[in-house]
C-alpha cells in the first residue's frame, strides 16, 4: 500500500483533542487493546502502541499504519518490569513531552473458560495491578495538565467489583472508602499471595472470588486503587480523571474466542469514555458495558 497516497486521521471539528494530544495503550498488539488503540488513531489521536513482545507490538503497530493510520508508533513496555516502566517514561517525556490519555488495558490470566487455578498467581498480580500501578505512578509527572484533559481508563472486569468478594471483613475494609489505602490494597494482595503460597487460600471462610481467583483478586485491587487514586488526585486539585472500563465477555484469545461482543465493539466503546469531553467525564468511577449507542459519534 502507497502511504503517500493515504488520507491522514484528522480529529472530528467538534473534538476536544487534536492531533497532539497523546494517547498511550499498554498490551495493543491484539485483542481490545489493538482495536482501542486503531479507533483512537481513527479519531485523529496521537497514539503510543505499547506491547511486552517486540516484533509482535511492531506488526501491529505497522498493520495500523498500513490501513492509514500514520499516527500509531510501537514502544516495547513490559509493566511488569521496573526497569521497562523507567525507560518508557523516559523515552515519553524526551520524545513525545508527556502524555494527556492512558488506558491501562495489557493484563494476563491463565485460566481458560470453567477452570480456575492460581498457579501463576504471582504473574497475574505484577501485571494486572502491580505493573498498571507501577506505570500509573511513573507517568502521573508527564501528563499534560493545561486543560481538564488528562485521563486514566484501567480496563478491569466485573469479576472484580466488590459483590465477588465473600470475606465480610475483607468487604468492610473495601467499602470504607474514608480510611481505604493504597497500602491496605497492597496489604489484601500481598494476603492472597501468602495463602496462595502456603495453599490455604480456599479454605472456608477465605472469602476470596470464586470464578478466576486471581485474575479476579488483580482487578478487585486495580479496581479499589482506582478509586483511591481518583480521590488523592482530586484532594489535591490535580486534574487527571482515572475510572475503570469492564468490556463484559469479549471474544478474545484470554476467553479462548468465546464472548458475546467482538475485541472492535469493546474497543470502540472503550474509546469512547477515553474520549468524553471534559464536561461529562467523572472520576472514581466504574463502567460495566455501556451502550454502544451512546458513542455513535466516534
Amino acid at each position: 500500500m502507497d502511504l503517500s497516497s493515504s488520507k491522514e486521521a484528522t480529529p472530528p471539528p467538534e473534538a476536544w483533542w487534536t492531533g497532539e494530544t497523546v494517547a498511550v495503550v499498554t498490551g495493543a498488539n491484539r485483542g481490545i487493546g489493538h482495536a482501542l488503540a486503531a479507533r483512537l488513531a481513527e479519531q485523529g489521536l496521537d497514539v503510543v502502541l505499547t506491547a511486552r513482545d517486540g516484533a509482535r507490538g511492531e506488526a501491529a503497530a505497522a498493520a495500523l499504519r498500513a490501513r492509514g493510520l500514520r499516527s500509531v508508533r510501537f514502544r516495547r513496555l513490559d509493566v511488569s518490569d521496573p526497569a521497562s516502566v523507567a525507560a518508557f517514561a523516559s523515552w515519553l517525556r524526551d520524545e513525545l513531552g508527556g502524555l494527556d490519555i492512558l488506558v491501562n488495558n495489557a493484563a494476563v490470566s491463565f485460566n481458560e473458560i470453567n477452570t480456575n487455578s492460581v498457579e501463576h498467581a504471582e504473574t497475574v498480580l505484577r501485571t494486572n495491578f502491580y505493573g498498571a500501578k507501577m506505570l500509573i505512578e511513573a507517568l502521573l509527572p508527564l501528563f499534560r495538565r493545561s486543560a481538564a484533559n488528562s485521563r486514566i481508563l484501567n480496563i478491569s472486569s466485573q469479576l472484580g467489583l466488590l459483590n465477588k468478594v465473600r470475606d465480610p471483613s475483607l468487604r468492610s475494609m473495601l467499602l470504607d472508602e474514608a480510611s481505604l489505602t493504597e497500602g491496605k490494597i497492597e496489604r489484601m494482595a500481598s494476603r492472597f499471595l501468602a495463602e496462595v503460597k502456603d495453599g490455604t487460600w480456599s479454605a472456608p471462610g477465605r472469602g476470596w472470588p470464586a470464578v478466576w481467583t486471581d485474575y479476579a483478586v488483580s482487578k478487585l485491587a486495580l479496581n479499589a486503587y482506582s478509586r483511591v487514586l481518583a480521590a488523592r488526585l482530586a484532594r489535591g486539585g490535580d486534574r487527571v480523571a482515572v475510572n475503570c472500563f469492564c468490556p463484559g465477555f469479549t471474544r478474545t484469545d484470554m476467553t479462548g474466542g468465546r464472548g458475546t461482543r467482538t475485541a472492535e465493539e469493546a474497543g470502540r466503546v472503550a474509546a469512547g469514555l477515553a474520549l468524553l469531553p471534559p464536561g461529562q467525564l467523572p472520576t472514581g468511577k466504574f463502567f460495566k458495558w455501556c451502550t454502544p449507542q451512546l458513542y455513535s459519534k466516534l
